[in-house]
């Protein structure tokens, strides 16, 4: 079987991002591979963890890949704190093809375009895929999980995620995918006060989740346990309808937000202080600025840093993407365009980063401690992946052992799903519930 086959078979998505398929970004043209493990968002370790534990794995991971599409060279991408832990330094030869790149502790390191950009110097057009610029990038777990199915024939049952934030002590754990997170803060002895939320993801693009009802997910990064009253948070609550509504008159026209701005720093024609501006009649006055709201990478930079009036451009952009989703459209340039020439003394520090998000006293290191592999429950989610859901392949009462197919890809962009756990299968019209008996 190739091993575009075997990725679709497996389930495979991005580890580190939006759940897109991963088997779909194999495709002719790709010059380089590019292996994202810069860990953006502070106080999350588990691609630290997958590198120290399993480097093994990821490394055929990569070859593999590099093997189907006979790509000459790999680039495993690393913040420098994180080739310091591992005592590594830029241009090692991890294997035959494959070498580390070393990469600056500035945030968004880990947003796909710059990452590109500052790996292999290549800017991906606004609005295009990676391969069009001949590149192609995995998360660090990602390709780990390729090596799982290829090697083992395992399909994707489990999850490595950071459990961090306001707690005794970080850990990265291993768990079942659809693990109650509730069940796993117990088994950790991890309470959640009343003043603190739960995010699925960073402190900076992470959603607040219900804890008591979420489950990992194939998306699940980590799980971080922070006050409501730090900036990271209170800025998660900003309603974005009433920010366009006082955005143009309480923005100062200084455009702090866009000479910020890690796409518009790349090139990409995103200006947010223009988006403020108009904010109500953009639409009308400018729509391919708006258009061009779907260029902007969430990293939340302009509303948490950059604006001294309490203003989310972020919020405003979110509006827009809405709408554009809504009518299906988006932003595709076909022109090149230049990184701006001051765009390495306007990144941020990661430090700095941590420090106006309120969450630098909570990163400490996280140590990995094992497996955690004894849930009761599980439940998985259809739409576990961008595109089609999955399609049950089972039936309330079947009972499936783990690994077992529960459903399959649908038409389309789409995967199948797999039970994590042994157990009693209910099947819901989003989701399966599997019980172990």
């Amino acid at each position: 079987m190739d091993l575009k086959m075997k990725m679709k078979e497996a389930g495979i998505v991005g580890a580190g991002g939006a759940g897109f398929p991963s088997y779909a970004k194999l495709a002719d043209g790709a010059e380089v591979l590019v292996i994202n493990g810069a860990e953006c968002e502070p106080l999350l370790y588990t691609d630290y963890i997958l590198l120290k534990k399993e480097m093994d794995m990821v490394l055929e991971g990569i070859n593999q890949v590099l093997d189907y599409l006979s790509v000459k060279k790999a680039l495993l991408c690393v913040k420098d704190h994180t080739a310091k832990k591992l005592n590594i330094s830029d241009g090692t030869i991890l294997a035959d093809r494959i070498s580390l790149k070393v990469l600056p502790d500035v945030y968004p390191m880990g947003d796909e375009i710059s990452l590109i950009y500052q790996a292999t110097g290549k800017v991906v057009k606004p609005g295009n895929l990676p391969i069009t610029a001949g590149v192609i990038v995995y998360n660090v777990e990602t390709v780990y999980n390729v090596a799982n199915a290829v090697k083992f024939d395992n399909p994707l049952t489990s999850k490595w995620l950071t459990v961090g934030g306001d707690v005794t002590k970080p850990i990265v754990t291993k768990v079942p995918l659809g693990t109650p997170i509730s069940y796993l803060f117990n088994k950790l002895g991890v309470t959640v006060p009343e003043t603190h939320v739960v995010l699925d993801g960073g402190p900076s693009m992470g959603k607040i989740i219900d804890y008591e009802k979420a489950v990992v997910t194939k998306t699940t990064k980590g799980l971080l346990i922070l006050p409501k009253s730090i900036p990271a948070i209170e800025m998660k609550f900003i309603d974005g309808a009433k920010s366009v509504a006082r955005a143009e008159t309480a923005c100062c026209q200084c455009t702090r937000c866009t000479d910020l701005c890690p796409r518009g720093l790349l090139g990409y024609p995103l200006e947010p202080h223009k988006m403020v501006r108009t904010a109500k009649g953009a639409v009308k006055i400018s729509p391919q600025m708006v258009l061009s709201a779907t260029l902007c990478c969430g990293c939340g930079i302009c509303e948490t840093l950059a604006c001294c009036q309490g203003i989310s451009p972020k919020a405003v952009i979110n509006e827009y993407k809405a709408i554009l989703a809504k009518e299906k459209l988006r932003y595709v340039g076909n022109s090149e365009v230049s990184p701006h020439h001051e765009r390495e003394y306007r990144m941020i520090p990661s430090d700095r980063w941590q420090a106006v998000l309120g969450v630098k006293k909570y990163d400490k290191i996280a140590e990995f401690i094992g497996e955690i592999n004894d849930t009761n429950t599980v439940e998985i989610n259809f739409r576990g992946h961008i595109g089609a859901p999955s399609v049950p392949a089972v039936k309330t009462g079947d009972i499936v052992t783990k690994g077992s197919l529960i459903a399959n890809a649908n038409d389309g962009l789409s995967l199948p799903q797999h039970a994590s756990i042994d157990g009693k299968v209910t099947v819901f019209d989003s989701k399966i519930i599997i019980t172990k008996i």
